[in-house]
């Protein structure tokens, strides 16, 4: 395994991982924040000519494919047509807590404000404004990230847990155990399972705000929608 990593980080350079993309694009003058991740460094594309003009947040989330570009090359057809010689540049603004969905294009002058969702394919050429789910290209704001987002969130989660059992059982032919459900744990009470598996603190961890995560989930466990994991798993035998 160690000589594995080792070819990697050779074949790769800076592209090894999130963590050694982000501090190469720092070393250029890209300002990024903290616990910003970028998941897959070798099919992401963060423009380097104007580095100093890219502007990232904290704890933003930016998967497969992402493109964000500070110039254009458009202005070839206006010189070609005018003899005109013309530049296109503009900043790029990520503001705080914002994910970017695969296959993101981000044009230059744009600015994604803070606790916003761009939808995977999406091509952002307008400001989008904090609090904010954008999709298509162009990208569109479609939802607000309010209290009726967060209850739309908060519907499916039994739906989904449910899907992923199931699911797994038709594969497989036999049903999961509790570790595949990171996401989804705090729907049934089995009290310190976060602290028997790993995977659940890690996730309770991320973005920086644990405890205040454990003071919700503390208050979720007052009325659990499953007093166990067993029970969980009898009410998705019944569906099969």
């Amino acid at each position: 395994m160690f000589i594995k990593e080792f070819v990697k980080k050779i074949l790769y350079g800076n592209r090894y991982s999130s963590e050694t993309y982000i501090k190469y694009l720092k070393r250029l003058g890209v300002k990024i924040g903290e616990r910003t991740v970028i998941f897959s460094p070798r099919e992401t594309f963060i423009d380097e000519q104007y580095p100093w003009m890219v502007e990232i947040g904290n704890d933003v989330q930016i998967t497969r494919g992402v493109i964000i570009l500070t110039h254009s090359y458009d202005w070839s057809v206006v010189k070609k047509k005018y003899s005109r010689l013309y530049g296109a540049s503009g900043n790029v603004v990520i503001k705080d807590n914002v994910f970017i969905g695969v296959n993101t294009v981000i044009l230059k002058g744009v600015t994604i404000g803070e606790n916003s969702i761009i939808g995977a394919g999406s091509v952002v050429a307008k400001d989008i404004p904090a609090n904010s789910v954008a999709v298509g290209n162009p990208a569109k704001v479609i939802h607000k990230i309010d209290n009726s987002y967060l209850k739309k969130y908060s519907d499916r989660q039994e739906k989904e847990a449910i899907d992923l059992a199931v699911g797994y059982y038709n594969r497989y032919k036999k049903w999961p155990d509790n570790t595949i459900f990171y996401d989804y744990f705090w729907l049934w009470n089995d009290d310190k399972d976060y602290e028997k598996i790993p995977r659940y603190k890690y996730e309770m961890e991320l973005l920086g705000n644990y405890e205040d995560c454990m003071k919700n989930l503390k208050l979720i466990r007052q009325n659990p929608r499953y007093a166990s994991f067993d029970e969980f798993i009898e009410k998705c035998k019944c569906l099969v």
